[in-house]
């Protein structure tokens, strides 16, 4: 059975990657090809093109890449109507994969769509896009199956992939030993974001916070590199105060870590999961963000906030994107317990709503095999 597959953020190739594994031990025959990262590479999928090659965001940093982007698209489209897939699995990027599901469609190849586009906040109209375009859509927050089958489109909710992925592997003192950390002070982790556009956008505030944490006796931060960002991305960029730069340790580092600040994203759920109490930031050049502003329909920027409908997660967005502000917002959740405990219970309630009795990766599999696996 041959299985084209299109991840093409970093969370979304380690879910992808994460199905591939669970998918080989119902289908022993299946050969995986596609858009793929390093997760899913690692886990058997050929990749015709890389998913770090599609890493960039922002409504108008977008453009500038767009002939490459297009070309990768090209690549990847004759390659499929070369091979004859007999089922498409495409993981969130709806703005390259939806136009992917639009050619496999006309060719006659099924459609599974893993990590639904989010379009109960915005681009509403992507509603038809998805109800014509795909077979099955596999959800991963509650509140998506009803939302989408209500509207006509076979949707299943099969658990949050990180529920099961968001784990430490190593004991916090193995941890700080190996890292030089003194397990009697606090650490602080900062997520920029796992594409390289976002992180240079939020490096200058990050650094000044760095700074400011050490002028009031915070010495001990760890920044964990995204595999789509790599460590030395950041050793030639960082211009603050000496701090860790890891790679391949983010769940290790975050899970331990006193407090995390963290870019808007995929991380912020990740992190709530491994019970780490955070603020969160992002920054948008200010064409991007007012054209966001018009077109998100939100109460908030966090999806941890939009889970679990209140702000839980403080949010320094744009203008408050700034040093002041997310070392404010640090220490303050450092001092406070009372604040440290109540967002930590919201944690523990957000892990049970997004849990299924089984893994995700196995729930996602037995759903597609039940519909589309071999007879």
């Amino acid at each position: 059975m041959k299985i084209l597959i299109s991840a093409g953020e970093a969370s979304g190739d380690r879910y992808a990657a994460a199905l591939v594994r669970s998918l080989s031990k119902r289908i022993p025959t299946a050969q995986f090809f596609g858009c793929a990262g390093p997760a899913l590479r690692a886990a058997g999928a050929e990749a015709v093109i890389r998913a770090e090659d599609l890493a960039v965001v922002g409504l108008f940093e977008v453009a500038a890449h767009l002939p490459r982007i297009h070309g990768l698209f090209r690549t990847l489209h004759r390659t499929a109507a070369r091979r004859r897939p007999d089922l498409a699995i495409l993981t969130d990027a709806p703005d390259f994969n939806l136009r992917l599901a639009a050619k496999l469609k006309h060719t006659g190849v099924p459609v599974v769509y893993y990590v639904a586009p989010q379009v109960w906040a915005w681009r509403k109209r992507r509603i038809r896009t998805i109800r014509r375009l795909v077979d099955v859509l596999l959800v991963i927050f509650p509140f998506e199956q009803d939302y989408f089958a209500s509207r006509g489109i076979d949707a299943e909710f099969v658990g949050h992939p990180l529920c099961d992925l968001a784990r430490v592997r190593t004991s916090r003192r193995t941890f700080f030993r190996r890292h030089g950390f003194s397990t009697a002070a606090p650490l602080v982790a900062l997520l920029p974001g796992s594409r390289k556009g976002e992180s240079s956008r939020h490096l200058p505030a990050l650094q000044d916070a760095a700074q400011i944490l050490r002028a009031r006796g915070l010495t001990q931060v760890a920044l964990p590199a995204s595999s789509t960002t790599g460590k030395t991305f950041f050793e030639d960029r960082w211009r603050g105060p000496r701090l860790r730069v890891l790679e391949g340790e983010t769940q290790d580092c975050v899970g331990h870590a006193d407090v995390a600040l963290v870019a808007s994203g995929t991380a912020t759920v990740e992190t709530a999961l491994l019970g780490t109490p955070m603020a969160t930031f992002y920054k948008l050049a200010w064409p991007s963000y007012y054209l966001a502003r018009l077109l998100v329909d939100v109460p908030y920027y966090s999806m941890v906030n939009l889970l679990v409908g209140r702000p839980v997660v403080p949010e320094c967005i744009q203008r408050e994107c700034n040093g002041e502000k997310l070392a404010s917002e640090a220490m303050r959740l450092l001092k406070e317990e009372d604040s440290r405990c109540e967002m930590i219970e919201e944690f523990v309630g957000l892990r049970a709503a997004l849990s299924t009795p089984a893994p995700a990766s196995d729930c996602a599999a037995e759903a597609i095999c039940g519909r589309f696996g071999p007879s």
